[in-house]
């Protein structure tokens, strides 16, 4: 996936112009005070995430990448959604064409009141921020870059289904063709577009006429070890109450300590054209290491070493209870 990493001082620069129960509520964040919704599994997040590695590279126009999407339709599917495809063939920025399926989930369709919950599920073809060059014509497994994300939202699907206490619809939406932009050896014929082709083609071309949720989650990057969530640029921008509604919650589920309430630069992702072409207010939790000298995505990004050797439990529990009682809290 393509990340462009503004540094805070530009920033804040751009940013200044299983219990049901409820008790109390943040005012200000629209957040529950308490703990609620079920217990997410990180063991059961873990295997999903296992399980579409065990595919292969979902990388486009591959059998891999098919036989995933298959898997993924099924298992949404087997926990009670209504699922449907969106196939479009689109153009690579090397003028390859595309074949791109979205996999649109969704728990109670009938409601009206809804929210999104997104993630990518191809993977990167090259392996272009390898520390040898030899690997960068490699493709890489995806492991957090891709199969963490759909991992939690698979997780959190089955949770719905054991449970009938929402009073609000949800829609999962896997993206495609998220991760084929321009390599770094040829980014001088990349016209921009090129990355987060799949939501960019939903977000002109959603699957419900009219469709406005009360705001979307994207999750990408969810998995890695030693991540933290700062919070984005560009979710700080089209929507900050989000975020803090998000951010409250962490803390309230007790995993605030790897949700610093700090900026974490602007990231190109599946939610800018959410915000700006759609007009849904969406977030990105997006893993940030401002350490890191090999990336600010962590030293496995875009690399060989994507793979399950370097998905963490509790990174991927932080994510998924912190996505449990955002939903469950919600009225």
């Amino acid at each position: 996936m393509k990340k462009l990493i503004i540094v805070n001082t530009l920033l804040s620069i751009i940013l200044m112009a299983c219990s049901n129960s409820r008790r109390t509520t943040d005012t200000d964040t629209g957040t529950q005070n308490e703990t609620t919704g079920p217990e997410f599994s990180a063991d059961s997040a873990y295997a999903f995430c296992a399980a579409q590695c065990g595919f292969g590279p979902r990388i486009m126009n591959s059998a891999a990448h098919d036989e995933c999407g298959k898997w993924i339709v099924e298992k949404f599917r087997s926990y009670g959604m209504d699922v449907t495809t969106q196939n479009a063939d689109l153009k690579g920025y090397d003028g390859t064409i595309l074949k791109s399926t979205n996999i649109i989930a969704s728990f109670k369709p009938e409601l009206s009141t809804r929210i999104l919950l997104c993630a990518h599920w191809d993977s990167r073809p090259w392996a272009d921020n390898d520390p040898d060059s030899a690997n960068w014509r490699k493709p890489v497994m995806g492991a957090n870059d891709g199969a963490s994300g759909v991992a939690v939202m698979l997780e959190v699907a089955r949770l719905l289904h054991s449970t009938d206490s929402m009073g609000i619809g949800v829609d999962f939406i896997c993206f495609d063709a998220e991760d084929r932009g321009a390599p770094q050896w040829d980014e001088e014929n990349d016209n921009g577009n090129s990355w987060a082709m799949g939501s960019q083609y939903w977000s002109a071309n959603p699957h419900k006429n009219n469709y406005q949720p009360l705001f979307g989650i994207l999750l990408d990057m969810v998995g890695g070890q030693g991540a933290k969530f700062y919070q984005e640029g560009v979710s700080l921008q089209y929507a900050r109450n989000i975020v803090d509604k998000v951010w409250a919650a962490a803390d309230i589920a007790g995993y605030g300590s790897l949700f610093p309430k700090a900026p974490g630069g602007m990231v190109t992702d599946d939610h800018v054209s959410l915000n700006e072409v759609a007009g849904i207010p969406t977030i990105d939790i997006i893993a940030y290491y401002p350490d890191c000298v090999q990336s600010s995505f962590g030293p496995t990004w875009h690399t060989v070493n994507d793979n399950m050797d370097y998905i963490d439990r509790n990174s991927l529990k932080a994510v998924g209870q912190t996505v449990i009682q955002v939903l469950f809290s919600e009225r």
